[in-house]
């Protein structure tokens, strides 16, 4: 079956770890924003941070479900 996985579906696969990895580091150590850029985008609030990780989360899901997909197809293509 692994000669039918694409490329995509290990850019898909990769993206949405690494989404999922940078949304858990976010909710464990959320001031990396503020030491990466220098600044405090959001004055100190915590908003962007919640913002950064409902949005990573988000993409980690639906790269994931998308690489699944992916893997289906190369499942039935395997038969």
């Amino acid at each position: 079956m692994l000669g039918f996985i694409r490329r995509r579906f290990w850019a898909e696969s990769v993206s949405a770890a690494s989404a999922a990895v940078l949304a858990l580091v976010t909710v464990v150590w959320p001031d990396w924003i503020e030491i990466v850029t220098g600044s405090a985008p959001d004055g100190g609030s915590g908003a962007l941070e919640r913002a950064v990780v409902g949005g990573l989360a988000a993409t980690a899901i639906l790269l994931a479900a998308v690489a699944r997909a992916e893997w289906r197809r190369a499942a039935v293509a395997a038969r």
